[in-house]
């Protein structure tokens, strides 16, 4: 079970975002992965808890940020309730879209193994629901993943295979890359692994 900190900054300037402390691991279901966001002065900012089935779509999905709340699923589409910090207000959203995403690398990881592209192959287009902080409005968006390909790495536990993609944000053109190994995200803009208790998760 992987548990260990993500720091989270702009990645336009880098100004420091916060910490991201999480654990995930494969389980029965697919796959979970829980997290504690903190500010850069260690304050509570939210959190996340979202489990994927085995083929990757989102069975749960519960974000938390400046008392905003969503909780979402795999259900016609994408569904989910957002509500508002004093509680009284619960909107309910849908959206014809494959699952969802936001600030957290756990979504890096979920689109990763929703998709599953070949090495070689041509880009996956994937139609996602962000949730950003600070107030987790719903947007629609839409991307495209290839995977570059995959590198082993010699550890102490046994090789290490790192697997590099290329995301496309269809809407504005902009191009990225993102470093995932097993269910850890080593490097993508605005997201750097600091600690890591235990080696990531293979998935089968």
């Amino acid at each position: 079970m992987p548990r260990g900190r993500y720091s989270l900054h702009d990645p336009h300037d880098h100004t420091p975002l916060g910490e991201e402390h999480f654990q995930c691991a494969p389980g029965p279901s697919g796959w979970r992965y829980v997290s504690r966001i903190t500010t850069p002065s260690g304050a509570d900012a939210g959190s996340v808890d979202l489990t994927l089935d085995d083929r990757g779509r989102p069975l749960r999905l519960e974000l938390r940020a400046a008392s905003w709340q969503v909780r979402g699923a795999a259900l016609n589409g994408v569904t989910w309730v957002r509500t508002d910090p004093t509680g009284e207000h619960a909107q309910e959203g849908n959206a014809a879209a494959h699952a969802f995403t936001g600030a957290s690398p756990a979504f890096l990881v979920a689109t990763a193994r929703l998709l599953r592209p070949a090495p070689g192959s041509p880009a996956t287009r994937v139609r996602l629901v962000a949730f950003t902080p600070p107030v987790l409005a719903p947007r629609t968006l839409d991307q495209s993943w290839a995977m570059l390909g995959s590198e082993s790495h010699a550890t102490d536990s046994g090789p290490l295979i790192v697997e590099n993609y290329q995301v496309n944000d269809l809407e504005t053109g902009d191009q990225h890359q993102v470093h995932l190994a097993g269910d850890v995200v080593l490097a993508a803009p605005g997201i750097e692994l600091e600690d890591l208790e235990s080696p990531p998760s293979a998935f089968t």
